[in-house]
């Protein structure tokens, strides 16, 4: 298994207009999570992603067009592979785990 790269902390309202920047509005963000290490998790509305009508969760490529978007807007970010369905307030949701390079 790969080590994961340092991490470095930034301010609480900077990462979280950069996640809103990225879903595109801060009404899909539903909680932005920091964790010791210095990454984050951002849990947010499952209706970010537009399924097809035949599809019940999005897409490989959905989540890897995600991926891009975020690293377009930070290039200095590094996004976990595993991201994926959670649970909010006891609805549905979908969380992103991500952290920004400490050497950059």
């Amino acid at each position: 298994m790969k080590s994961l790269p340092e991490f470095r902390p930034r301010r609480p309202n900077d990462v979280r207009r950069y996640i809103v920047q990225v879903l595109g509005g801060d009404a899909r963000l539903y909680d932005l999570i920091e964790y010791e290490d210095g990454h984050y998790r951002a849990v947010f509305d499952p209706d970010y992603f537009v399924l097809a009508e035949d599809r019940d969760e999005p897409s490989r490529s959905q989540w890897n067009t995600l991926k891009k978007r975020m690293k377009r807007i930070d290039s200095t970010v590094f996004v976990f592979k595993e991201h994926g369905e959670t649970r909010y307030q006891d609805e549905p949701a979908f969380y992103i785990d991500f952290g920004f390079f400490a050497n950059s």
